[in-house]
């Protein structure tokens, strides 16, 4: 069976899920092929010959009538769905919710979805993250919805061991630089945590393709007010299959993985770093609640409140005990939890339930 995902490009949390959702379901007898709107820094981290880029309509049915799909998976572009319904689409056709940022701007969001999705789509698939499901339980109370968390390949995301030994610590931060991902509430607590230790080293993994250029200046101005230049490093656009090297080494140097989000639709940094026993310094940003568990798998610290951040960091980076115990804990909890056997039973079934006959 293929099935076809549409979203806009490639790039972070859903670029990510689109893969490793591919790889679940391989082995169970479907193939994912990809259509991307435009070229994103994701394409990079894409191996196979299935993958279009194209927004013209003329191409996206050839596409689709060489396909043969029985079904269209669409992320987050509602106004795509009436357009594959006029491309003669009679498959199944899933709109699938991921992220939509704040809280206010998914419930804008969905709101503003209702019609093409009641009048288009079969079913609505989202994560297990509270503030989603709530929304949708809102907006689309008769429609058939299916919600379960997303998966990882702990084969490629574990620990490695490496042979670049930091002599300092450094924590790490993955995001685009834009409002919701609050890079500033990072440099807030890294300047604190710097004024006590100014050998700690800052390495933020971004894409600066899509880095808001209301808060480029905001940013770079920050960085010199605090004077964090000579600590920070910059990564853009790590390959991903690359970053499970970079979250050993922050495990390694005696650091940690910050995320300061203000809303996560389900945080696939904080997994990834889970998964490769990095410890977890992160808000109380909804989508991780399936999984970061204060002082057992992590440390979670109250929005915009830096003080209570410096306090669990400075733990973090001193009780060599606790660290342990929450990178074991945090591991365990992902490869439990998060499986793509997991994800493709789940899958699967919600197939099935649809009236599509799949084996396995």
């Amino acid at each position: 069976m293929n099935i076809l995902f549409v979203y806009y490009y490639p790039s972070g949390g859903v670029e990510t899920l689109a893969r490793q959702r591919s790889h679940a379901l391989k082995k169970r007898g479907i193939d994912f092929h990809f259509l991307y709107y435009k070229q994103g820094p994701g394409i990079q981290n894409i191996e196979t010959n299935s993958t279009f880029i194209t927004n013209n309509d003329k191409e996206i049915e050839e596409i689709v009538a060489k396909g043969k799909y029985e079904v269209i998976i669409v992320c987050s572009d509602h106004s795509f769905l009436p357009r594959i319904r006029k491309m003669n689409f009679k498959g199944k056709l899933i709109y699938e919710v991921q992220g939509l940022g704040s809280f206010l701007e998914a419930e804008e969001w969905l709101r503003h979805a209702q019609k093409h999705v009641k009048e288009n789509a079969d079913a609505i698939l989202l994560p297990k993250t509270p503030h989603l499901i709530r929304l949708i339980e809102k907006f689309y109370p008769l429609m058939k919805k299916y919600s379960f968390h997303n998966c990882i390949d702990t084969n490629m995301f574990s620990y490695r061991a490496t042979n670049k030994v930091e002599k300092h610590p450094i924590i790490g931060w993955v995001g685009r630089i834009e409002e919701n991902k609050n890079w500033k509430g990072f440099l807030d607590i890294s300047y604190n945590l710097i004024k006590t230790n100014p050998h700690i080293k800052l390495w933020m993994f971004i894409d600066s393709s899509l880095t808001d250029p209301s808060q480029k200046e905001k940013f770079e101005d920050t960085l010199h007010q605090y004077k964090l230049i000579h600590n920070l490093n910059i990564h853009d656009n790590i390959p991903h299959q690359k970053m499970p090297e970079y979250y050993s080494i922050i495990r390694d140097s005696g650091g940690f993985l910050c995320s300061t989000s203000k809303v996560e639709g389900f945080g696939y940094a904080i997994v990834e770093g889970m998964s490769c026993r990095c410890p977890i310094l992160t808000t109380d940003s909804d989508g991780i609640k399936s999984f970061v568990f204060h002082n057992y798998t992590g440390k979670i610290y109250p929005q915009n409140n830096i003080q209570a951040a410096v306090e669990e960091a400075h733990s973090l980076l001193s009780n060599e005990l606790l660290r342990q115990k929450i990178c074991l804990n945090a591991q365990r909890l992902i490869y439990a939890q998060f499986t793509p056997q997991k994800y493709a039973k789940n899958f699967l079934n919600m197939l099935r339930d649809l009236g599509i006959y799949v084996t396995g």
